[in-house]
Formats: structure tokens, sequence, C-alpha cells
């Protein structure tokens, strides 16, 4: 007895522009980093922040004693006042003794002298003020700033310390997380294979900065916004023979911390491909294959190179032809040379449409 044809069902084979995709592993970090740290030294008096809070640029953090620093600016002015006043009775003498001179009341040795003094006491008055400057900074330095906008960490000293004693004491870290960087790698061996497939015709590579970056957080869920890739290293890693990578995203809501790892999307440009529905791809010892229907309705075997999977379809770039018909349902049955009674499938949502028939 001559056992019937099987029923199989099959789609067949068109090619077409998908996106290039990679999917690589990253970690976040900071577009901006800046260590506070004491500049002056002194008792630290407060924090006048929120830890962990957004800070602006130049906004007041905490405040070191200004007592000593106060004292020194007075001593400082009281300097400068005091070589202001020598500097006046210098420039007077100096102007009496050119007066004597053609009267010859004066030596010229006396009038050099005298010219000497008013210079030495205009420089010591160039002096103080630089002194009198410099002790304004320092007790300016009292109040510590924050040197950029960002968000403010835990503080590292607590009120009561002295700070800046012998170095500048790490107070606190401000970081710029909006946007954010996104550092990961990609093997050198793929980026050889992307400009040879480039080169070929089969991949069109869009320009570094419009490469789009898609997140996945670590729950599983998709980060709304997409950033773009903003940075290429030129040297490989010789440790691990890859090139490192940096993106740019949005990050308004301060969503993404630094240090978080997440799985990264790369769409780099687009490639001719096929889209087979996964229920048609299987698996042997030589890699992934698919049954077709040949010209005299006999099923065949082709193994093919896959990309990646998407839900339900795999993206396939190599193995199959436009016009091929690719078995998708009814495999079990089918043997490589067998005959076989093809139908055009159907995907599920589109069958239970057309078998629940016009609506009324």
């Amino acid at each position: 007895m001559v056992m019937p044809a099987p029923q199989v069902a099959f789609v067949t084979a068109h090619q077409e522009e998908v996106p290039l995709i990679r999917e690589l592993v990253g970690r976040l970090s900071a577009t901006r980093q800046a260590d506070v740290r004491a500049r002056v030294a002194g008792v630290l008096l407060k924090r006048v922040y929120t830890e962990g809070a957004d800070v602006k640029q130049g906004q007041s953090l905490f405040i070191i004693d200004p007592t000593p620093l106060k004292a020194t600016l007075d001593a400082q002015l009281a300097n400068l006042a005091s070589a202001e006043a020598t500097a006046a009775n210098a420039k007077v003498l100096a102007r009496r003794t050119h007066d004597l001179a053609p009267q010859h009341f004066v030596s010229r040795n006396d009038v050099d002298n005298a010219d000497a003094a008013d210079r030495t006491a205009a420089a010591a008055v160039q002096q103080s003020q630089a002194n009198v400057e410099l002790a304004r900074i320092n007790l300016g330095y009292a109040n510590v700033t924050a040197p950029i906008s960002g968000r403010a960490s835990q503080q590292q000293v607590t009120e009561g310390a002295l700070v800046g004693q012998t170095e500048a004491t790490l107070l606190t870290t401000v970081e710029q997380i909006d946007p954010i960087y996104v550092n990961f790698s990609q093997a050198v061996g793929d980026l050889d294979r992307l400009r040879r497939a480039q080169t070929s015709g089969r991949v069109q590579l869009v320009d570094q900065s419009k490469a789009q970056v898609d997140l996945t957080l670590p729950d599983g869920s998709r980060y709304a916004k997409s950033g773009t890739l903003d940075f290429s290293d030129a040297a490989v890693d010789s440790a691990t023979g890859a090139v490192s990578l940096r993106a740019i995203v949005p990050n308004p809501d301060h969503t993404l911390l630094p240090g978080m790892f997440v799985n990264v999307r790369v769409t780099s440009g687009a490639q001719l491909a096929f889209r087979v529905p996964a229920a048609a791809v299987q698996r042997d010892d030589v890699g992934f294959f698919v049954m077709t229907v040949e010209a005299d309705d006999k099923a065949g075997i082709k193994h093919i190179t896959t990309d990646r999977l998407e839900g339900d379809v795999w993206i396939v770039t190599g193995g199959i032809a436009s016009g091929d018909r690719i078995i998708v349902s009814g495999l079990q049955q089918v043997r490589p040379g067998g005959a076989v009674k093809p139908a055009p499938w159907q995907p599920p949502a589109a069958k239970i449409e057309a078998d629940a028939g016009p609506a009324k």
C-alpha cells in the first residue's frame, strides 16, 4: 500500500533589506564626573546639600570654617595699607629730591637712591595687593561649590573634621548622568566581516554618529529612549581582541545609573537577508537547516546561515535563494527526497481570521 504524500505548508523566500543589528553587553557611566575637594585647610563646619540630590554648577555644598582665613585677609589688608603708606612717602621723597637736584643741594647719588626707594615701595605695594587677592581667594574657598551640574553623592568627611591640611581632601563627587554613556566592545573579527560584507554590497553601514543604540535593562524591560554611537576606539585591545565603543543615551528621568550592566542593541545599517518563520528552522550536527519543496514537489534540505532570532522569525543571510519554498508545518512526516503535497502557509493569526469568515 502506497502511503499518500504528506501535506505540508510552505512560505516563499524573498530577499529584503533588514536592519543590521548586533546584541552586545555594556556598562553605564557618567558623561562627566568631578571630585569636590577642600582647597584650603580648615575645619569642616557643615554640609549644605542633600546627598543624592541634583545640584547646579556653583551651588554651595560645604562650608569650611572661614574665621582664620578672614583673619589672614585682614592681616594682608593691613600689610597693603602699610606698603601703600611707605610708597606714598617714598614718592614724596623722590619728588623733593628731584626738585633740589638742579640747585645742587643733593648729590646725584641721593637722587638715584630716592628713585630706587620709590620703585621698591611701589613693588611692595603690588606684592601686598597680590597677597590680599590670594587671601581673598582662599576665603572664597571656604564655601565649597559644585564644579559641574549633576547628582551629588554621599559626603566623604563628617562635620568637625580637619580637611585640606596636607592634601586636597575629597568631600564628595558630582556626576552628570543626563545624558549617560554606555561603554561596550565588539570583536574585531565581527567588524572585519561587516567591512567585507559592505565591500561586497550585501551590507550598507551608516555613519557612526547615525548608528542607533537601544538598551534592555537588567529586569528584561526595554528602555524607552534610543541613543547613538558617539565613539569608536582606533586601537584593538590586545587582551580581548575587541574594539571599545561608546554610545550616548538620553536619561532625563535618571532611570539609568552609572555602573549598571545593560544589553545593548546596535542598529548600524541594513543587510540583504530573508525572514524565515522559526518553526521552519531545524538543527543537526552540521548546523541550522530548512526543508524545501523542490520543483517536482519533493522535499529537499538546505543548510542556512542565520544572523539572529527576532521573536518567531529567523533572519537568514545565506543558504537559500529568493523563490525557494520553505516548509513551515508538516515537517514531522517529511523526508529528504520524499514526495510532499504543498500548500501556502498561513500565520496563526491569519488562519484564525480566515476560519472565522466575514463579520456578520
